[in-house]
């Protein structure tokens, strides 16, 4: 049994656009009698997540709960950001019953939960869980799972090609450090999808893991929470890429803010988007969009060529801009094309 001195925090992790946040909303909605805190990590400079977030919070999670951390991975931070904003959380004035920490959708689990470990909290909290996400329709689609005869064939005919992406690592250590994996978007994937998904997720995992599709984050919070796995403990059963590495780097993906005038047509901005995505490889765009005329802000969501778009809350005091960060492989980002196509599309539909 866990320690009941010690608070627990449930980890989720999970590739770009896995639905992440949307799980976390909907457990901040249905908290299980648990006051809760949250700390947001997200790979760029403007933070998206957190502000959807604080957008949620009531008096099981109010907003001084809610912390974000942008522009830094936390598990390559440590000493500067993760334990001053975990010890932080432990101070409240209302102590939380439990933390979830959202982490960013380029990130390794394995480095943060060794952090867990740190002399300064080890005694006060532990890890009650690690929780990966997963698009349920990504996955089957193969994207991140390598073929095994494929990449030996490729090997063979050329000896400079890696058997392995940075995103498939990348997926791979996630998959590989959880407690549970949720294959999320269920719907979107189909039956046929799902057992594809579960077979790639099985193949991948080096031990038995419970797989659940889940839709719109709804899951019951007993599933996910109250595991009392102490990751901490059992890093040795949670193998990575990067085991025996000092530390590791984040410069196989970059980011830019793309800052945009209103625009008047949201179908012409997601249409280009899409493009964007189909023809320069673009993994994940997300951000706040000024419509001409609208009262209400719109948020934009994108996960390759998926994008999807709702007005969320009016502007209120909030000045009315569009800001978009747009997230790729480093060689990817090319800061003026991409402005210039997105400029290019709202332009022509003006």
């Amino acid at each position: 049994m866990t320690d009941l001195n010690k608070i627990p925090v449930t980890v989720i992790t999970g590739f770009l656009g896995s639905g992440k946040t949307t799980l976390i909303r909907h457990l901040m909605q249905n908290p299980q009698g648990r006051r809760l805190a949250v700390l947001v990590n997200e790979f760029g400079t403007v933070g998206v997540d957190g502000e959807i977030l604080k957008s949620c919070a009531d008096e099981n999670c109010p907003a001084e709960n809610i912390v974000e951390l942008a522009n830094g991975c936390i598990c390559c931070t440590v000493a500067d950001d993760f334990i001053p904003t975990i010890e932080a959380l432990m101070a409240l004035p209302q102590r939380p019953d439990h933390i979830l920490i959202e982490t960013s959708g380029l990130a390794l689990p394995k480095p943060l939960l060794k952090a867990f470990d740190w002399p300064a909290i080890r005694s006060r909290i532990t890890v009650d869980g690690v929780i990966a996400l997963a698009d349920a329709e990504a996955v089957a689609a193969g994207r991140f799972a390598p073929d095994v005869d494929a990449v030996e064939a490729q090997r063979a005919a050329d000896d400079s090609l890696d058997h392995e992406t940075p995103l498939s690592e990348v997926f791979e250590d996630q998959i590989a450090c959880a407690d549970i994996v949720l294959l999320t978007k269920a719907d979107l994937a189909g039956e046929a999808g799902l057992a594809r998904a579960r077979a790639v997720i099985e193949a991948e995992a080096p031990r038995k893991l419970p797989i659940i599709p889940v839709e719109e984050g709804r899951i019951d919070p007993r599933v996910i929470l109250g595991l009392n796995a102490a990751a901490e403990d059992d890093l040795d059963q949670r193998p990575s890429h990067h085991d025996g590495a000092d530390d590791h780097e984040h410069d196989d993906f970059d980011s830019i803010v793309v800052d945009l005038p209103e625009i008047d047509d949201p179908q012409a901005l997601a249409d280009a988007v899409a493009r964007l995505a189909r023809e320069r490889d673009i993994l994940r765009v997300k951000g706040h969009v000024a419509v001409r005329g609208k009262p209400m802000r719109m948020l934009l969501q994108a996960v390759g060529e998926r994008v999807r778009h709702q007005y969320d809350r009016p502007w209120g005091d909030q000045p009315r801009a569009t800001r978009l960060v747009v997230i790729a492989e480093h060689d990817r980002i090319e800061p003026e094309p991409i402005r210039a196509a997105l400029m290019q599309a709202i332009a022509e539909r003006a």
